[in-house]
């Protein structure tokens, strides 16, 4: 892939602009915003499925204790401050901003967390469907302090690839996941890999024209393409951006769980119900 990094100008060569096909503002419980779910959006961005930005405090957020998933994995990344994390892998741990926390629940894990010691925390957390050979697979858990993030350009690579640089995670399919700042007046130009047809943008802060405009707290999708995506910041902007190869497989729902068969559902529910008996003997719930 190439990518042109962020510059004031000029103008980039004309191309023909990839059109927003939807937008949303998703739909706000207290500090965190839920742009995208399985049940909506998810259908037209697999394997991207749940998007969550937030923007958070120890009031208005104390955090949420143990919780499952199964045959998903979560992608955690922030802007500003630090939150907590722990899992029944044994990990724990503070993310600070600009390191990113993976969290492959795949055959079926629990994990829990709330704000750092920062007191304040901004950033996205993603969830991405496995492919049927993964989604009853290990569970892990992978940390990446802010300096082993891959870098090019404006452009952090939180999974895949972009430009020069490579996430050491291993994406499940093929897949981007960045998170970019520009500056007011800057420009950058996004060229997804051949198949990755499936496109979208989520700001956080400030306001891009892609031509069209995308404001802060807005998630847009892109019309299905390969095609170049030309981003032009109008104020200091922090943005996350996925492409992908569109997951061919159903999703298939439950109350904790995304996977491709119901035979799948049932393995990782069942799992799910034996580490929950295995906390309440250990007095964790």
């Amino acid at each position: 892939m190439t990518a042109a990094h962020a510059r004031q100008s000029p103008t980039p060569i004309a191309t023909r602009p990839r059109k927003i096909v939807r937008r949303t503002r998703g739909n706000r419980h207290g500090p965190i915003t839920r742009l995208m779910s399985p049940g909506d959006l998810g259908q037209l961005l697999k394997p991207f499925v749940f998007l969550d930005l937030f923007d958070m405090d120890t009031a208005s957020f104390p955090g949420i204790g143990l919780h499952p998933h199964s045959g998903i994995a979560t992608v955690t990344y922030l802007f500003e401050g630090s939150v907590r994390y722990e899992d029944t892998t044994g990990a724990t741990g503070i993310l600070p901003a600009g390191g990113v926390e993976w969290f492959k629940a795949a055959h079926g894990a629990w994990h829990g967390g709330g704000p750092g010691d920062s007191g304040h925390s901004r950033g996205f957390q993603l969830w991405l469907a496995l492919p049927p050979d993964e989604e009853l697979g290990q569970v892990e858990n992978v940390y990446l302090a802010p300096d082993s993030v891959a870098q090019d350009g404006p452009a952090r690579v939180l999974v895949g690839t972009h430009g020069t640089a490579r996430s050491s995670l291993k994406a499940p399919a093929s897949l981007n996941y960045l998170a970019v700042r520009l500056r007011a007046g800057e420009f950058w130009r996004y060229q997804p890999a051949i198949d990755h047809t499936a496109g979208w943008v989520a700001l956080s802060t400030g306001r891009l024209r892609v031509p069209e405009i995308v404001e802060a707290g807005e998630l847009a999708i892109f019309e299905s393409s390969a095609d170049a995506i030309d981003f032009h910041a109008d104020a200091d902007t922090e943005f996350v951006l996925g492409s992908a190869a569109p997951h061919a497989h159903d999703l298939v729902l439950g109350q904790y769980s995304v996977h491709s068969s119901l035979a799948m559902l049932r393995a990782g529910e069942q799992r799910i119900r034996e580490i929950h008996h295995r906390l309440h003997t250990e007095g964790r719930l």
